[in-house]
């Protein structure tokens, strides 16, 4: 996962001249780690110069990586053919060797039926996609200002989120980022979150140096994994220089350690990982694991479970949990799943705990073809 700083860049000629290594330069100075840039639009790709015939992004993801910076690229997809668009970015990602995709999805997205859209673009994203390449999603900063957006359809089947916390016409960063973050964490805990800022002008509304420092102590102080600014050439060529200084000055402390994760989380992070090993390590040794139609015991028997679930029953699956209660060593919770065999809707479990590891679980659920 991506942790410090860094920026998005959208037209790459329009950056330093387009000239890749002073991009890198630059960055490097202000002491970024990672720069995401634009490699899609819609179903098409992106930065490339169709006169000359060249690819704009392999020159900077070569000068970028030898300055030690991370490169991942964003989409901004639409949903006309969401097919389409999912191929292109898992082409293009792979194509120019990125470990990390970004998914923009925004206002189009909130119109009725666009769930079914969404459902079919990650589904063949994560088909298609290298399994080794990170998904996340950048879109609105307050979920519950955009009930209709389908939220669950992108983020249950991401690794990651960075919405948009754009404080433009106002002044205060850091209450913004909180409640966004808050918003986020109530739906999934155990998400890792990033953030993007806005170092652009829009109207006569400019941030200030101290806004900027403001949003990334807060994304500090927060727990979140990384802070980005929109965008590379509205901030260095459209702000005044001391917005630029105010991201280079500030020192990211390293990586901010997550906050504390319950059992259910580490479950569901750990069946999202499909590694039979991470999902056994949560029990103890001589546990018990139920279903409506047998009872095995110990993790030998639970490990080999968890290798036909990932194989044969839900391969590919991207499990969310939706409910949850108990405390101590008592858990209950329940969850849903998508998977390229099958829908689960009713996953209804529990978990017995012994010095903080399954020593009992019960797990209910139907599998729909």
């Amino acid at each position: 996962m991506l942790t410090g700083k860094g920026m998005f860049i959208w037209k790459i000629y329009l950056c330093e001249g387009g000239d890749a290594e002073a991009i890198a330069n630059v960055a490097a100075a202000a002491g970024l780690s990672h720069v995401v840039v634009k490699i899609a639009d819609g179903d098409g790709i992106y930065n490339y110069d169709w006169e000359h015939h060249r690819d704009l992004v392999p020159p900077l993801v070569n000068a970028l990586n030898a300055k030690g910076i991370i490169t991942w690229g964003w989409h901004y997809v639409y949903g006309r053919d969401p097919v389409a668009e999912a191929q292109v970015a898992a082409q293009r990602t792979r194509n120019l060797g990125l470990k990390g995709y970004v998914i923009d999805a925004e206002v189009e997205f909130q119109a009725s039926g666009m769930d079914e859209v969404a459902t079919t673009f990650m589904n063949t994203l994560r088909q298609q996609m290298p399994s080794d390449v990170l998904i996340g999603l950048s879109s609105f900063r307050f979920p519950s200002y955009h009930p209709s957006f389908p939220w669950h359809e992108f983020l249950d089947q991401c690794d990651f989120n960075m919405p948009q916390v754009y404080w433009i016409t106002a002044h205060n960063p850091g209450a913004q980022l909180t409640r966004s973050v808050r918003e986020f964490r109530a739906m999934y805990p155990n998400q890792p979150l990033l953030a993007v800022g806005s170092a652009y002008r829009y109207g006569t509304w400019v941030p200030s140096p101290g806004e900027i420092t403001e949003f990334l102590q807060t994304a500090v102080d927060l727990g979140v994994y990384a802070a980005n600014f929109w965008e590379w050439h509205h901030t260095r060529d459209g702000l005044d220089p001391s917005i630029w200084q105010a991201i280079a000055d500030f020192s990211w402390p390293g990586t901010p350690t997550p906050p504390p994760t319950d059992i259910v989380n580490q479950y569901f992070t750990a069946l999202n990982s499909h590694d039979p090993q991470q999902v056994a390590a949560l029990y103890n040794e001589d546990a018990v694991h139920v279903t409506p139609y047998r009872t095995v015991t110990g993790l030998s028997a639970i490990r080999a479970w968890y290798v036909t679930f990932f194989d044969s029953i839900m391969p590919h699956g991207r499990f969310r949990l939706t409910g949850r209660s108990g405390t101590g060593n008592s858990r209950h919770f329940t969850w849903e799943a998508v998977s390229p065999a099958g829908i689960v809707r009713n996953g209804n479990d529990v978990f017995g705990l012994l010095d903080g590891k399954i020593s009992y679980h019960y797990s209910s659920f139907t599998v729909e073809r």
